[in-house]
């Protein structure tokens, strides 16, 4: 996983804008303690404040590797990551499960036909969603190489609809929110997302949302650090 060039600094968020924004869906106030996308808790905010807590699961040195393990290692290093960091540290206490979900995240990352744009924009929904310091520093660089917009990538780390989305990031953002929130969608976006990605870009998306959510409470249990001397890039919501 590549790492970005130049992390932003944490974002502090104003408590009473934050209660009183609004829901896109349905005109729901968003109270404090919540994020758009999602309820905060105070493991997801112990989580984000990981520069303050010890890895539970740190690396595991190479030399007390098992065979199975140095097997799922290498199938990460030698494919399109080049790098066992993230989630991949702790999932390595699990050899054959990391070996067998690095595929489907391979796939959903680097072969889909929904464009890296998207991907990398429903990375960081749920980035933001479960607050994860790891990913949110390892994708916000390649979101801009995809060709988000900054302003959309700042309004998403302050837990905002951002105002200027291109017509598939409202889709999708659409379409993530829903399903966040909801554990559904309605089927305006439902179709909404057909029309545009087909039946397969349903599937996909929501695999996509699906696979980085598990990696978002993996990191999030396990307390996966950030780099050393990288601060947290997001803030933390009221609670």
């Amino acid at each position: 996983m590549n790492s970005m060039d130049e992390p932003n600094e944490p974002k502090t968020s104003d408590p009473k804008a934050l209660v009183d924004r609004r829901d896109f869906l349905g005109g729901a106030t968003v109270l404090a303690g919540t994020s758009l996308l999602g309820l905060a808790s105070a493991a997801r905010v112990e989580a984000a404040e990981g520069m303050a807590v010890a890895d539970r699961m740190p690396p595991i040195p190479a030399e007390k590797w098992t065979d199975a393990q140095k097997k799922a290692a290498e199938e990460i290093t030698s494919g399109p990551r080049k790098e066992l960091v993230g989630p991949f540290i702790p999932l390595l206490r699990s050899p054959e499960y990391m070996s067998r979900l690095q595929k489907v995240g391979e796939y959903l990352r680097y072969k889909t036909n929904l464009g890296s744009n998207i991907s990398e924009f429903i990375i960081l929904l749920i980035g933001r969603h479960w607050t994860q310091q790891f990913e949110w520093y390892s994708h916000e660089s390649l979101a801009l190489k995809a060709g988000i917009k900054a302003e959309t990538i700042k309004a998403i780390a302050e837990g905002q609809r951002p105002a200027a989305m291109t017509a598939d990031e409202e889709t999708i953002f659409e379409y993530v929110t829903e399903l966040l929130l909801h554990q559904s969608v309605s089927d305006h976006s439902y179709g909404r997302v057909v029309n545009r990605f087909g039946e397969q870009g349903v599937i996909d998306i929501t695999g996509l949302c699906g696979y980085y959510t598990l990696l978002g409470m993996l990191m999030n249990v396990t307390r996966t650090p950030l780099p050393p001397g990288i601060a947290p890039p997001l803030a933390t919501f009221p609670h």
